[in-house]
């Protein structure tokens, strides 16, 4: 399992969600149904061992993640119940890995926050509102920074991880063969008629008519390289229309549609692209082919690494939550509903 793409980074964004409390408020509870009063900031969000994590503190997270991951920050009633739940498990687990910082006897990198705070002394300086609330403010701020500055150095101890040996690589090659194949290929030569996207339906259809003419005289043996350099308006054209191998899924769908359906030599009918009308001709075709261990023998390791670095990450944060009791009160989220509509017992 991968760490959530909402991972909460809650240092450098403290300010502007002191700031935003009340939309982050409105945010947690106003999304679960009709109007009600919302329930205090300091009310108990969750109970993680001996510590309180406030309403508050789930609210300012949930702001975050929900800026961050949805358009006009307002997530499809559909998604908010889950994701309300990926964050609360989030929120719980970042105070859980800075306990376990602690116990490592990690310690906040004082200096980056110092700079980070000049950074913002900096950036407000002729803003009356930070200096009539800067000490306030930055009470909020610096635990969150010492908090995020742990996570981060816990984060980088726990998933370094060395580069695997040549057999634990070529383990990992032979388990996912189908990373490591080359795609198709396919060689094409193109014709285009180049027409403007915005240009009048008159002239599409005198680039209809054009490609006709000129597909007419290919079938009646016409030389394509000659045609392309004549009429194409492709940066091919000097070449006689030929382009080079390009791998299958990195051709313009429109164009892919058409290629999948030619045997090599064979011409396609004119065809509307975005850039004009085209004839296109497969000249060539590579089969995929599965690169030996050999030729990616890096990249195995790469991807070896990154996986288990995840997978440390993963087991670690499995372990913490085992090994402390945690109660959420998960009245604060919305309630979860099945693809019908209806409350969900899960």
């Amino acid at each position: 399992m991968k760490p959530s793409p909402q991972r909460v980074r809650l240092g450098a964004l403290c300010l502007a969600l002191w700031a935003g409390a009340a939309f982050a408020a409105e945010t947690a509870a106003g999304a679960t149904g009709p109007a009600r009063a919302a329930p205090k900031a300091d009310a108990v969000f969750a109970q993680v061992g001996d510590t309180t994590i406030t309403l508050g503190d789930y609210q300012r997270a949930l702001a975050v993640a929900v800026r961050n991951k949805f358009y006009h920050a307002k997530p499809p009633e559909g998604e908010l119940a889950k994701f309300q739940r990926e964050v609360g498990d989030d929120v719980v687990n970042r105070v859980l890995l800075a306990a376990e910082a602690r116990r490592r006897g990690l310690k906040p990198d004082a200096a980056k926050i110092q700079a980070t705070v000049a950074g913002y002394d900096n950036q407000y300086k002729s803003s009356p509102n930070w200096q009539a609330n800067r000490e306030k403010m930055l009470a909020a701020v610096v635990p969150q920074l010492e908090r995020e500055s742990l996570l981060d150095q816990l984060q980088r101890q726990v998933r370094d991880v060395p580069e695997p040996a040549d057999a634990v690589a070529r383990a990992f090659y032979e388990k996912h063969k189908d990373l490591f194949v080359e795609p198709e290929q396919v060689k094409l030569s193109v014709i285009l008629l180049r027409v403007d996207a915005g240009a009048p339906v008159a002239q599409w259809r005198a680039a209809d008519e054009e490609g006709k003419r000129l597909h007419a005289k290919l079938v009646a043996g016409a030389d394509f390289a000659e045609l392309a350099k004549l009429h194409s308006g492709d940066s091919s054209a000097p070449r006689g229309g030929q382009m080079e191998y390009t791998h299958r899924g990195m051709l313009p769908e429109a164009v892919q549609q058409v290629a999948e359906k030619l045997k090599v030599g064979a011409l396609s009918e004119p065809v509307r692209l975005l850039e004009g009308v085209a004839i296109l001709r497969l000249d060539g075709l590579k089969p995929a082919q599965q690169r030996r261990f050999d030729e990616v023998r890096g990249r195995a390791g790469d991807l070896w690494q990154r996986d288990e670095a995840d997978a440390r990450w993963q087991r670690l944060i499995g372990e913490l939550r085992r090994a402390t009791t945690v109660r959420i009160d998960e009245s604060h989220y919305a309630p979860l509903r099945d693809p019908t509509g209806k409350p969900s017992a899960s």
